[in-house]
C-alpha cells in the first residue's frame, strides 16, 4: 500500500510537470497562435534535433517574411526621409487629378501599417525559433506578406520614376542616420544569435551547418565593417563648426500663411528669418506682382471670379483684375501643412483676407524690416507688352523700393547688363559652375538645390567669396547637414521651427564616433560568442539524428525520455492486488496515457 501510493505520487508529479512543460505553455501557445493559428497544443510541434525548423513551403514563406520586411523598411524609410518635400507631391497630385488630397500623409501611414505588421511576424517567428517550435503560417498572414511587398515593390518603382531625385534625399539622410542605423543593424544581430545558434546545433548535416553559420557571419562581418566607408559632415573635430545658415523665408511662412502674401512675409520676420524669397510675373498691364505658378488656380479664387479664365497665363491678367482675386481661402479650406488648426481665431480672419501682392509691397516690407530678398522673375508669354521690357521693368521697381544691396538678384538673362545698371546687386547664380566663371559673371552667391549638398566645394567657394544658399530645407535633420557641411543660408518653409536650433542634431568627433562603433561592435561579438558557448554547452548532450537512438544523460529530450519512461513503467504496473488487501479501499481510477509527439 505504501509503496503503491509513493508510485502514484511520483506519477502524477512527473505528470503534471510533462504537461505543464510541454503541453500548458501559454507563451508558445500565443506565439503560434498568432503567427499560424495553432492554439492548441496537439496542432504544433517542437524541432527534433537533426530536424529542419520547417518544411519546404514554409521555408520558402519564411524567407519571403524576410525578403518583405527588407523591402518595406527601405521603402517606408525611404519615404519618411522625404518629408521635406511632402507639399511639392501633393501639389503634384492636385495639378494632376485637379483636388487637394494629402496623399503623402496617407501614403507614410499606410507603409508604416505595413511595415509594423511584417515586423511583428518577423519577431513572432523569431520567438517561435528561439522556443523550438516548427514554423507553420497562417493562410492570411501569406496573403498579408504579398499585399505588402506588393505595395512595397509598386510604390517604390514608382516614385523612383516619377521623383528620382529623392534618392539623393535619402542618401544624404544616411550621412545623419547612419551610426544609429548601425547601432540597430548590429543589435539585431546579436538578438538573432540566439535562434541561429540554437538550430546551428540541432542540425545534422554539415552543409547546412556551413550555410547558415556562413551566412550569418558575412553579414555580421559586413556591418562591422560598414563605418569605415561612412562619411558626414557631422562627424569633425571640436571647433570647426561654423555659424549656423541664416533662414530665408520659401515664399513667406507658408506654413503659417498663404503663401506669397503680404500675411506670410510678415510671419517669416516675425519668426526670425534673416531673408525673404518670393516668385515675380508681370501683369499685362506692367505692374510686377508675386506668383509662383503660371496660372492663378492653385492660390486664387480665380474659377469663381473668372470663371472663363481659369486656366489662362498669369501675366495676362491686368492688376485691376488680380486686386479682385481672394489669396488666403484656399490655404484655410486645403490646409497644405496641417498647421491652420494651430492658427489663432485672428490669424485665420487676416488669412481670409489676403489678396495677390504686388513686388513694390513686398519690397517695402523688406526695406522696413531690414531683410535680404531672393526672387525669380518669370518672362511673361510671348505677345505680352512687356515680353521685351519686363527685366527692366522690374529693376526700376527695385531700385525705387528697397536698397538693391539687399537684393540676391537670381535671373540670369541679361545679367551683365543687370550688373552694369545697378552694380550694387548681389548677383546669384542658380547653377554651380568653376570658380573662374562665377568671378567673371560677379557671382557672390550660389542659390542650389539641397540634393547638391557639398562640403568640399562650399569650402570652395567660400574661399573667394561666394556663399551658398540652399532650397528647400524644411526639416531640422537637413537643416543639420547644412549647417554642418558649412552652407551660409538656407530657403526654408519653416522659419518657426528652424529658428529654434541652437545646435546640430548630430555632432560628434572622429574620436566619439570611432569609439561609439568599435564598443558596438566590440560587445555585440561579446554577446554572439557567449550565445553560441551556451547552447553548445546546452546542445552538446543531444545526439545529431543519425538513426541511432544513443542518448546522453545531460540532454533535455534524454530527459523527457526517461520521465516518459518512468510514466509507462508506473502505470504499467499492477495496483489492483494491493488495493484489494485493504478491505473497503475505493478501487484506483485509470489514469491516461501520456505518448511522445
Amino acid at each position: 500500500m505504501r509503496v503503491t501510493r509513493l508510485k502514484l505520487g511520483k506519477l502524477k508529479l512527473v505528470r503534471r510537470q510533462l504537461l505543464q512543460r510541454y503541453e500548458h505553455q501559454p507563451f508558445v501557445s500565443c506565439l503560434a497562435g498568432l503567427y499560424g493559428c495553432q492554439w492548441r497544443r496537439y496542432q504544433r510541434a517542437r524541432a527534433q534535433p537533426g530536424e529542419c525548423c520547417c518544411s519546404r513551403v514554409e521555408c520558402g514563406s519564411f524567407g519571403l517574411l524576410i525578403l518583405t520586411f527588407f523591402l518595406s523598411f527601405l521603402f517606408l524609410y525611404f519615404w519618411s526621409e522625404a518629408q521635406n518635400d511632402y507639399i511639392d507631391f501633393d501639389w503634384f497630385n492636385f495639378g494632376t487629378l485637379g483636388f487637394w488630397f494629402p496623399w503623402s500623409l496617407v501614403l507614410l501611414v499606410v507603409a508604416a501599417a505595413l511595415f509594423t505588421y511584417i515586423s511583428l511576424l518577423l519577431v513572432l517567428a523569431v520567438c517561435l525559433l528561439s522556443e523550438g517550435q516548427r514554423l507553420y503560417l497562417h493562410w492570411s498572414h501569406k496573403t498579408g506578406i504579398v499585399v505588402a511587398l506588393a505595395f512595397s515593390v509598386t510604390a517604390t518603382a514608382i516614385l523612383s520614376d516619377l521623383w528620382r531625385k529623392e534618392w539623393k534625399t535619402l542618401l544624404l539622410s544616411l550621412q545623419v542616420t547612419a551610426p544609429f542605423l548601425h547601432v540597430a543593424a548590429v543589435s539585431l544581430m546579436a538578438i538573432l544569435s540566439w535562434p541561429i545558434a540554437l538550430h546551428f546545433f540541432r542540425m545534422n548535416k554539415r552543409v547546412r551547418q556551413v550555410a547558415v553559420l556562413g551566412l550569418y557571419l558575412s553579414v555580421l562581418f559586413s556591418l562591422y565593417l560598414v563605418p569605415l566607408g561612412m562619411y558626414s559632415p557631422c562627424i569633425k573635430e571640436a571647433g570647426t563648426l561654423g555659424p549656423a545658415p541664416t533662414l530665408i523665408g520659401h515664399r513667406g511662412a507658408p506654413m503659417l500663411a498663404p503663401e506669397n502674401t503680404v500675411m506670410s512675409f510678415e510671419k517669416a520676420v516675425e519668426a526670425g528669418g534673416e531673408g525673404l524669397e518670393t516668385d515675380v510675373t508681370i501683369s499685362y498691364d506692367g505692374v510686377p506682382f508675386l506668383m509662383h505658378d503660371s496660372t492663378l488656380s492653385r492660390t486664387t479664387n480665380v474659377a469663381e471670379v473668372f470663371p472663363n479664365r481659369t486656366h489662362a497665363d498669369a501675366s495676362m491678367f491686368t492688376w485691376a483684375e488680380l486686386q479682385q482675386l481672394n489669396a488666403g481661402d484656399w490655404f484655410l479650406s486645403r490646409d497644405p501643412f496641417g498647421t491652420v488648426s494651430s492658427l489663432s481665431e485672428a490669424d485665420c480672419s487676416q488669412a481670409h483676407n489676403q489678396s495677390v501682392p504686388s513686388l513694390a509691397q513686398f519690397l517695402e516690407l523688406a526695406a522696413c524690416s531690414d531683410k535680404l530678398v531672393l526672387f525669380d522673375l518669370h518672362r511673361p508669354s510671348y505677345g505680352h507688352p512687356y515680353y521685351q521690357s519686363y527685366i527692366n521693368t522690374t529693376l526700376q521697381v527695385v531700385q525705387a523700393h528697397i536698397n538693391s544691396s539687399q537684393v540676391m538678384w537670381l535671373p540670369a538673362e541679361d545679367r551683365e547688363l543687370v550688373q552694369a545698371v545697378d552694380p550694387e546687386l548681389q548677383q546669384t547664380s542658380g547653377e554651380k559652375a568653376s570658380i573662374q566663371e562665377l568671378t567673371d559673371g560677379h557671382i557672390t552667391r550660389l542659390n542650389l538645390h539641397y540634393s547638391t549638398m557639398s562640403q568640399q566645394q562650399f569650402s570652395k567657394y567660400q574661399s573667394v567669396n561666394i556663399s551658398t544658399n540652399l532650397y528647400v530645407i524644411s526639416q531640422p535633420w537637413l537643416y543639420t547637414l547644412a549647417w554642418c557641411a558649412g552652407a551660409q543660408s538656407v530657403t526654408t518653409n519653416s522659419v518657426h521651427i528652424l529658428s529654434n536650433i541652437n545646435k546640430p542634431l548630430f555632432l560628434m568627433t572622429p574620436e566619439e564616433y570611432n569609439l561609439m562603433w568599435i564598443l558596438t561592435d566590440a560587445v555585440s561579438a561579446f554577446l554572439i560568442i557567449a550565445v553560441f558557448k551556451f547552447h553548445w554547452w546546452r546542445e552538446r548532450g543531444l545526439p545529431f539524428w543519425s538513426g541511432s537512438r544513443q542518448t546522453h544523460e545531460n540532454g533535455p529530450y534524454s530527459k523527457f525520455r526517461t520521465e516518459l519512461s518512468d510514466v509507462w513503467s508506473i502505470s504499467s504496473t499492477n495496483v489492483r492486488p494491493d488495493l484489494q488487501s485493504v478491505p473497503g479501499s475505493p478501487s484506483t481510477p485509470h489514469l491516461p496515457t501520456i505518448t511522445e509527439e
